[in-house]
């Protein structure tokens, strides 16, 4: 396929061979060893194939029609036969070349995390985040808070024993009440951010091909963490996946832009890299519930579109009274696809800490490069890589969490936050077994 190919890897060629200390040092900071030098090399080899079998394939087209020329007069082609011969032999050894270096370009460009942002903090883990903002009230309560799994099993409504009969560790069952306070939490987001904030509801696959999980982010790197099926199917570990999707392989016009997309789905993980962390109740299941926000921009808008996400997501916490702050999360604690990510934390009183909840990313024309998703810019010529950006608006489970903790009561029960009660028939409060 050439360097035309290559073009579209998920990071920008041109820009490594110019800069590569930058790059090296952008490497190093998300605690990678340096790959510009192999990089460089693999692909000036490709270059120079490419531009050898080009000048080649002219070279054969001449001699060829010399060679009916020549029999058209009845004189001898023996030597110019022997010389396409040739050619024909070296063009083939030249497009092995070129597939060779393409996939070794591919195999090395593949795996690497996309470039973080000039203003994101520099450091090896998230002990380099820095905290940005503080929203709402922490609140206070005369007894001592208990965690969401005490209070959802004393209410008769979450049931974990259940949920591994059924399906093992790492997943609950909620009954009654609970059920029926997630859905509204759900209903309530989307409503949310359909009504004021613009994102279109979509209802997308919940099972997606290579190519799709591939766009992303997740493959080749993260199979590990996805759960495949007997189809070579793979299950959404987030609606980011689809919804990003939507636009791959498709040139938009400018007057499209943004595109706003939100998915209220079930997300599936097989928390592979997570081993032994979080496994009590709900904060790390495999299977949980997320309305998720996506948006497609103009290049120059995505900062201001990222701001604009984290702030929707915001908005849910604040209209259910629930204390949390935001955080910019360093080059060695963000996921791979990102540029940029706030990380929006929620107050847990039943465990004293500040749990994330939300994390919004910008990741600027990666994801784009690695789907083909470009725009034609008004007026001029030529076609740009889009912007893609995503965010939890909110995980609808850690959400629960967060309500069951911070409207706990002392006789066990749980205030219903105003902002729900039209979701929840008017019902103001959980009293075991509702």
């Amino acid at each position: 396929m050439g360097t035309s190919a290559l073009a579209f890897l998920m990071l920008d060629l041109r820009w490594i061979r110019d800069n590569p200390e930058s790059f090296d040092a952008v490497l190093a900071a998300r605690g990678m060893k340096p790959a510009a030098a192999g990089i460089i090399a693999l692909d000036r080899r490709n270059r120079e194939a490419v531009t050898e079998l080009q000048t080649l394939q002219g070279r054969r087209n001449e001699a060829s029609k010399e060679i009916g020329i020549a029999k058209g007069k009845g004189t001898d082609a023996t030597a110019l036969m022997a010389e396409v011969a040739t050619i024909r032999d070296r063009m083939q050894a030249l497009e092995a070349t070129v597939a060779e270096t393409q996939a070794a370009v591919e195999a090395e460009l593949f795996t690497l995390p996309n470039l973080p942002g000039a203003d994101v903090p520099i450091g090896a883990d998230a002990a380099a985040n820095r905290e940005l903002r503080v929203g709402g009230t922490r609140p206070e309560f005369g007894f001592a808070p208990k965690d969401h799994v005490e209070i959802g099993e004393r209410l008769g409504l979450m049931d974990f024993a259940r949920a591994a009969k059924l399906s093992g560790a790492r997943f609950v069952v909620l009954t009654g009440a609970l059920a029926r306070l997630e859905r509204a939490l759900a209903a309530f987001m989307l409503d949310l951010h359909t009504r004021e904030f613009g994102y279109r509801e979509v209802n997308p696959p919940l099972l997606v091909k290579d190519a799709t999980a591939f766009g992303t982010g997740q493959l080749p790197k993260f199979g590990d963490d996805l759960f495949r099926t007997t189809t070579d199917h793979w299950l959404i570990p987030t609606a980011e996946v689809p919804l990003t999707n939507l636009v791959a392989d498709e040139i938009l016009d400018e007057a499209d832009l943004p595109l706003r997309f939100t998915a209220h789905t079930p997300c599936f993980r097989s928390e592979a890299g997570a081993a032994g962390r979080d496994t009590r109740g709900m904060l790390r299941q495999h299977q949980f519930n997320k309305v998720e926000l996506v948006s497609i921009v103009h290049p120059d808008r995505s900062a201001a579109e990222h701001e604009r996400m984290t702030g929707a997501a915001e908005e849910v916490l604040k209209r259910l009274g629930l204390h949390y702050r935001v955080i910019v999360l360093s080059t060695g604690d963000m996921g791979f696809s990102a540029q940029k990510t706030y990380d929006i934390e929620v107050w847990l009183p039943g465990q004293e800490t500040f749990r994330e909840i939300s994390s919004c990313s910008n990741c600027g024309d990666f994801q784009a490069r690695r789907m083909k998703a470009r725009f034609r810019p008004t007026g001029q010529k030529g076609n740009r890589f889009v912007h893609t950006l995503n965010g939890s608006g909110l995980a609808v489970g850690r959400t629960l969490i967060a309500v069951l903790e911070n409207y706990q009561q002392a006789d066990g029960s749980v205030v219903v936050p105003p902002a729900l009660r039209p979701y929840m028939d008017g019902l103001d409060a959980i009293a075991p077994g509702r």
